[in-house]
């Protein structure tokens, strides 16, 4: 059984170990709610995630957020596997932990928990004008 089991795990790592990168992650992105977009780049060693909130709008556009325009969300966050990163993400003055998973060619999800006790996930979906 337990060599069933060590085979079975085994197989598993293999197989996430081939999956297939999607395209790359750079762009400019919006969150779900429509109110701030993100530039997104490769950064570091060319492997690293930044974003950059480089828009407000429908409502995001308040004097309280207007500070952090062209600021880093996510700062040099290394890859951790194909198509995810983790690092600290910088919301409105707040860090946290976070973890940046593009799970589609066109949309990225950010989770990310302060003190590991309250945790959010944000949609994020590719802009095209």
């Amino acid at each position: 059984m337990k060599a069933m089991v060590r085979a079975l795990a085994a197989l598993g790592f293999a197989a996430a170990a081939t999956l297939p990168a999607l395209a790359s992650p750079v762009g400019v992105w919006e969150v779900e709610s429509r109110d701030s977009r993100y530039k997104v780049t490769l950064c570091g060693d060319g492997t690293q995630l930044c974003a950059e909130l480089i828009w407000l709008g429908n409502g995001g556009d308040s004097p309280e957020n207007l500070p952090y325009l062209n600021t880093l969300l996510i700062d040099h966050a290394p890859q951790i596997k194909p198509n995810q990163w983790k690092g600290d993400l910088h919301l409105y003055g707040h860090s946290a932990s976070g973890t940046i998973t593009q799970v589609g060619e066109d949309q990225i999800s950010l989770k990310g928990c302060f003190m590991l006790v309250v945790c959010r996930t944000y949609q994020m979906h590719r802009y095209s004008n």
